[in-house]
């Protein structure tokens, strides 16, 4: 059990046994359950959207938003907003990867940050189902797999870098459901982490780190949000 708990540590705030010491091999073993994590961020997500169905969609699309953001730690935004900083700058390679580095936020990831965060509420209030919001989380995190395991990690002692080379057919398993459920959402998502991956990864000089990991989630979540509203 402990593959599962770790991922669910990794990826969500939820609480789990303690864990002890993490082991080589242990996060590439826990990648595989990536998609369970977001079964249950979208299991929450679900849950509130169905007792806030009475107020007002912008308000709902707050709490949603909110919530969020909460279940994730703000992980996969801090992602976003560093990769913001380094990827737009016109630096070269070795620096983009230094910027990354910096705990400290330029105008790029002001600009980027709020504008994914303003989008993605008004997504949310344009009313994605309770079921929509089950899979969603579940299809990026399995999504997110393929481009950790297609291209080389440019910091190999990360985390993220650790989880390459996992069962990716068990995280197929588990993302199956959603994945039938929801496929013309799912293909957007996974087209549109894909073509971020290259973009990120010529960017920084072929690899990629945790920080574009998480980009890569939160944008990927926002993109099925925006193909779920405009096939409805």
């Amino acid at each position: 059990m402990k593959p599962l708990w770790l991922a669910i540590s990794f990826l969500t705030t939820l609480p789990v046994p303690r864990l002890g010491q993490v082991r080589p091999g242990d996060m590439k073993a826990a990648s595989a359950f990536y998609p369970v994590a977001g079964y249950l961020i979208g299991l929450l997500l679900a849950l509130l959207s169905w007792l806030t169905q009475g107020l007002s969609s912008g308000l709902q699309g707050v709490l949603l938003l909110a919530a969020w953001l909460a279940l994730t730690g703000m992980l996969h935004l801090d992602g976003l907003l560093d990769s913001a900083d380094a990827l737009l700058s016109t630096k070269p390679p070795a620096e983009r990867l230094g910027i990354l580095a910096d705990v400290h936020m330029g105008s790029f990831a002001f600009g980027a940050g709020f504008t994914h965060l303003l989008l993605k509420w008004q997504l949310l209030a344009a009313g994605p189902t309770p079921l929509f919001l089950l899979c969603l989380p579940a299809i990026v995190r399995f999504a997110l797999l393929v481009p950790i395991n297609l291209y080389p990690a440019a910091r190999p002692e990360g985390l993220g870098a650790r989880s390459r080379e996992g069962r990716l057919e068990l995280a197929a398993a588990f993302a199956l459901p959603a994945l039938v459920w929801f496929p013309l959402e799912a293909l957007f998502i996974f087209v549109t982490i894909l073509l971020l991956a290259r973009f990120a990864a010529n960017r920084l000089g072929g690899g990629l780190t945790g920080d574009i990991y998480g980009a890569l989630v939160e944008l990927g979540e926002s993109a099925g949000l925006l193909a779920y509203v405009l096939l409805a």
